[in-house]
């Protein structure tokens, strides 16, 4: 089982994400506040239910997150004007430096995850991935297409 692709890919995963925690904690943040600053930089003005979703964690986690990183005045919670109940999420002045930082950190990563590498064999890499990503999110079911 450990020279499976998928045994492979998920052991890869899983240091990608130790190492990922790793250097963002010595940024001061944790990788969950990391991860919802990068998700709010490339898609701001969701409600809370839409990042807790994308972050695979409770709606009611999400929140106590939120609530420390506003105090902190990484996050901005503004009202939805079309759900009176709904708050909708958005980055601050200071959050777009710690961001800076965050980018920072993870080119540095990439930079060590990819030692060796040719351009070329980044692409493949690059493109396999990708094809990885939508053969696995076009299967509804959790079935193989390949019977």
């Amino acid at each position: 089982m450990e020279n499976s692709t998928a045994y492979l890919l998920s052991d890869s995963a899983r240091l990608l994400r130790r190492e990922f925690n790793v250097r963002v904690r010595s940024l001061g943040i944790t990788s969950a506040q990391a991860r919802l600053l990068l998700l709010l930089d490339r898609k701001p003005g969701e409600n809370q239910a839409f990042y807790a979703d994308r972050l695979e964690i409770e709606p009611i986690t999400l929140c106590r997150m939120v609530d420390r990183m506003e105090d902190a005045d990484l996050v901005e919670r503004q009202a939805n004007p079309s759900d009176r109940r709904a708050r909708l999420l958005f980055l601050t002045e200071k959050s777009r430096k710690e961001i800076a930082r965050i980018r920072q950190a993870l080119r540095v990563l990439i930079e060590t995850m990819l030692t060796g590498f040719s351009g070329e064999e980044e692409s493949q890499l690059m493109g396999l991935l990708q094809r990885v990503s939508v053969n696995l999110g076009s299967t509804s079911n959790g079935e193989s297409r390949h019977g």
